[in-house]
């Protein structure tokens, strides 16, 4: 479903916190998570208010499922005047769609849609499109250029990135691995959708200039956040605040391998 620009539009803002006092954290970690090497992010902006959503989430279940494509899930909240509150929604998910038409330069919005690597969009419902983008930006150097790790250990968070060219902010996604909901009302009422990789924060918790940088969060802080697994983003985020290319990725996550 598509939904025109918003006359006052919403501002893509992270929050910047100093790295000494950060409070980024995700609960019930193991005891170690490491990094995957990804070779792209797909970012899924959807509602349980759509009818056209359903095919869109299962696709990104699967996506999460294989583990080689980092898949993230982004309730927004345009459509809960239609009989469901998504009970997933945010602002911050809505808002990071609107800056992606921004970036993107389109006039509206619309679920289910599916950003690949912060660059390009498809219909999130139609794998062999959404693939595609994959497969072209790996080709043509669109993709994930910088190496990223992430772990986690007694001692805290531990980021590292290669080096590159340019600037970019790094940006923590707090997820949840999975939620189960039973649609009452609305387009997919007495449906049962299982959700996977639902975003309930973003925030941005340092900055990257090209060289390559290690990046230490303490154990203390790590249960400040919402989620049971959080993505590290290397994201350009433009002049206005809008997001835009990720150049690298990686994950910590509390069930290994989703």
């Amino acid at each position: 479903m598509n939904v025109p620009r918003l006359t006052s539009r919403f501002s893509f803002s992270l929050l910047v916190l100093p790295v000494a006092g950060l409070a980024i954290g995700i609960g019930a970690l193991p005891a170690t998570a490491a990094a995957s090497d990804f070779k792209a992010v797909v970012e899924l902006f959807t509602s349980q208010g759509c009818s056209s959503c359903p095919p869109a989430d299962a696709e990104l279940a699967r996506l999460a499922e294989e583990g080689d494509v980092l898949a993230l899930s982004y309730h927004v909240d345009y459509w809960n005047y239609r009989g469901w509150v998504d009970t997933l929604a945010t602002r911050d998910s809505t808002e990071r769609q609107y800056g992606y038409a921004e970036t993107l330069k389109r006039k509206g919005v619309y679920t289910p849609q599916a950003v690949v690597n912060g660059v390009d969009h498809a219909n999130g419902a139609n794998p062999a499109a959404v693939q595609a983008l994959i497969d072209k930006h790996a080709a043509t150097g669109q993709g994930l250029s910088v190496e990223v790790e992430a772990a986690y250990d007694d001692a805290g968070v531990t980021i590292s990135i290669g080096p590159g060219s340019g600037e970019a902010s790094i940006v923590a996604v707090y997820f949840d691995d999975s939620n189960t909901v039973e649609i009452e009302r609305g387009e997919n009422a007495g449906s049962t959708i299982t959700y996977r990789h639902s975003v309930r924060e973003i925030e941005t918790v340092g900055m990257w200039a090209g060289t390559a940088q290690t990046l230490k969060l303490p154990a203390s802080v790590l249960s400040a956040r919402n989620g049971t697994g959080c993505a590290i983003l290397l994201q350009v985020v433009e002049r206005d605040g809008d997001p835009g290319r990720i150049l690298g990725a990686a994950m910590i996550s509390g069930t290994q391998g989703s």
